[in-house]
């Protein structure tokens, strides 16, 4: 799994019909040790309504084609929770809303 951040989208007019009805999302993965941006970036559709700037769980891979938004579909990448919270060895290091 990746944790990331949403940081945008991606609109295409003209795709793959087993994509239409999709909301592409790219998410920057975060390093969960400090939350901060790995400037690496993932376009992922979203099977669960995230939202700009929310921290989120992906799958990639066939284990992303197994949610009832991406069965059967050409995807590589799916948003598949939007994380409330975060914890490393107890110490919160993320916490939604905060």
């Amino acid at each position: 799994m990746i944790l990331g951040r949403v940081v945008g989208s991606v609109v295409a007019t003209q795709k793959d019909e087993k994509l239409r009805s999709t909301k592409l999302l790219v998410v920057e993965t975060l390093d969960p040790l400090t939350g901060q941006g790995k400037k690496s970036y993932v376009v992922a559709v979203d099977a669960v309504g995230a939202g700009d700037g929310e921290v989120v769980l992906c799958a990639s891979g066939s284990s992303a084609r197994l949610t009832p938004v991406t069965d059967g579909r050409p995807v590589d990448t799916v948003i598949m929770a939007i994380v409330d919270t975060y914890d490393i060895d107890g110490t919160v290091m993320f916490r939604k809303n905060e």
